[in-house]
């Protein structure tokens, strides 16, 4: 007898419809799968037909022949499993496969017959959706992650026993219920960090509010306790509040790690990832013999923060200058290369020096010499990917005292809103949503100056010896302090705080 079950591969963020054939006939009794298997699936013969007989199914000794098509791409993962089992006991009569032409399968099955979870359900279950499916058949663990997918009948299966008595129609089948999307809406951008806990500090507040409202990345340079990582953790909670499309597609990113839980199936906030100064180019990026997405990818939609800037590896840093323009990142290996999002803001905060406490001589026992190749790991073309540069002051006890005074993410969100609103009908029909992500030909279009405006510019070029990269960079920061002012034009104002961010980075790299 011969049977067709549907199921789904994941490679990268993407889905690919695979159909799991079974042929038992007469013949030398085994198991036989082929279809360009990773060693993975073809052990989940051995796992199905050993889970089958522990569930006391028993099966008459036929020569079974399992071929997971299209055969032109290899197949990885434990997800196969279910679809497997289903196949080869309808394929014996346990159930007609025609009742499932509209649905997938997908799940790893234990040597017991239980059905344990996988990772990428979320993204699985979207990719059925879009094939015109309508039921998946998925472990129980996944539900509620799957359930953020809507327009799918969801049922959850503990074991194949479970599974057969459904097909067989000995059990109703009954589809999961849904989590409720209102109570999730209802639930996100709670923050337990609020920037009013930051003391002091107004250049570096100001500078996150321009960064946040134009996505500019942002790079802090200040001695030891200044605050530098106390804002870039408070950063997420100024930045536009999520929604629940956003939500899924960062969700998807995590679901493919296996970084969601039962009790947690949706990314409720803005990312924050702050991998360690020793991280790898591979963690970073992606990678893997089967390739997984990596911080940059886990930052999408958020805060992608590097502490300790300077004591990365500089592979690892100009690892970032690609996916920075793109905002994607694609791990090539031998069998296949994908292609994850990458979509994040950079915020980096470093020492001016090697014991921190560069500029103050009275402190500073670092020479020129150090000091220069301390700040040289940071390269020209990393440097050049930095909108904003700004210095952090250390602390006073007057700003200890007055913390009580300091503004809260909410009152900073409202007009980051604002301003990206501002930007989102600007560039309606662009290929840009934010100032940050301008291009020349974007500048050119959206930056006009006005007279007195222009010349200001024209004098700062000559006497600061710009670079037209550095000219281009000053008038996006430029352009979103007038979005921040609601203002239509770039004002000379704007341009003296952009030109700021300019100088201190001159201060400690020069032009």
């Amino acid at each position: 007898m011969f049977s067709k079950i549907n199921s789904i591969y994941l490679r990268g963020m993407e889905g690919k419809n695979v159909t799991v054939e079974a042929d038992v006939s007469d013949g030398l009794p085994g198991l036989i799968l082929v279809g360009y298997l990773a060693s993975e699936v073809r052990e989940g013969g051995d796992r199905v037909r050993t889970a089958i007989k522990n569930l006391g199914l028993s099966l008459p000794p036929k020569k079974i022949t399992i071929n997971l098509s299209p055969a032109d791409f290899r197949k990885e993962g434990t997800g196969f499993d279910l679809a497997i089992a289903a196949a080869i006991l309808s394929a014996y009569g346990g159930f007609r496969a025609k009742d499932l032409k509209d649905a997938v399968l997908f799940g790893e099955l234990g040597l017991d017959g239980t059905v344990r979870g996988i990772p990428g359900v979320m993204a699985l279950t979207d990719q059925a959706r879009e094939s015109g499916f309508k039921r998946v058949f998925l472990p129980v663990e996944n539900v509620n992650e799957a359930s953020v997918i809507g327009g799918m009948e969801l049922y959850g299966i503990r074991d194949l026993r479970h599974l057969l008595e459904v097909l067989s129609g000995k059990l109703p089948m009954q589809a999961e219920s849904t989590i409720n999307m209102d109570e999730l809406q209802n639930s996100m951008n709670r923050y337990e960090v609020d920037f009013s806990e930051l003391s002091g500090q107004p250049l570096l507040r100001r500078a996150a509010e321009v960064a946040a409202a134009g996505k500019h990345n942002l790079l802090i340079v200040g001695p030891a306790g200044a605050g530098k990582t106390m804002l870039a953790k408070r950063m997420p909670t100024i930045m536009p509040g999520l929604d629940i499309a956003e939500s899924i597609e960062i969700s998807k990113i995590y679901s493919v790690s296996h970084l969601l839980t039962a009790k947690e199936p949706l990314i409720r906030i803005r990312p924050f990832r702050a991998p360690h100064h020793t991280v790898s180019v591979q963690a970073l990026t992606g990678g893997g013999r089967r390739p997984k997405p990596g911080e940059i990818s886990l930052a999408t939609g958020g805060i992608l923060f590097l502490d300790e800037f300077p004591e990365f590896s500089r592979a690892a840093l100009e690892t970032l200058r690609q996916p920075l323009e793109e905002r994607e990142v694609t791990v090539s290996r031998v069998e296949a290369s994908v292609t994850y999002p990458a979509n994040f803001q950079l915020v980096a905060a470093m020492n001016p020096c090697p014991c921190g406490h560069f500029p103050d001589r009275s402190r500073c026992r670092c020479t020129e010499g150090q000091i220069t190749r301390y700040l040289q790991k940071v390269s020209g073309p990393m440097l050049d990917r930095i909108d904003i540069c700004v210095e952090a002051a250390p602390i006073t006890y007057g700003d200890i005292k007055s913390s009580g005074n300091n503004e809260s993410s909410r009152e900073i969100r409202a007009r980051v809103e604002q301003a990206r609103k501002i930007q989102r009908e600007r560039f309606a029909g662009e290929n840009v949503r934010c100032n940050g992500e301008m291009s020349g030909r974007h500048i050119r279009k959206f930056c006009g100056l006005g007279r007195e405006e222009e010349k200001f510019m024209e004098e700062i070029f000559e006497k600061l010896a710009l670079s037209a990269r550095m000219h281009d960079r000053i008038l996006k920061v430029a352009r979103t302090t007038a979005d921040l002012a609601e203002e239509e034009k770039i004002r000379l104002a704007d341009l003296c705080e952009a030109v700021s961010y300019v100088k201190s980075r001159d201060k400690f790299w020069g032009n």
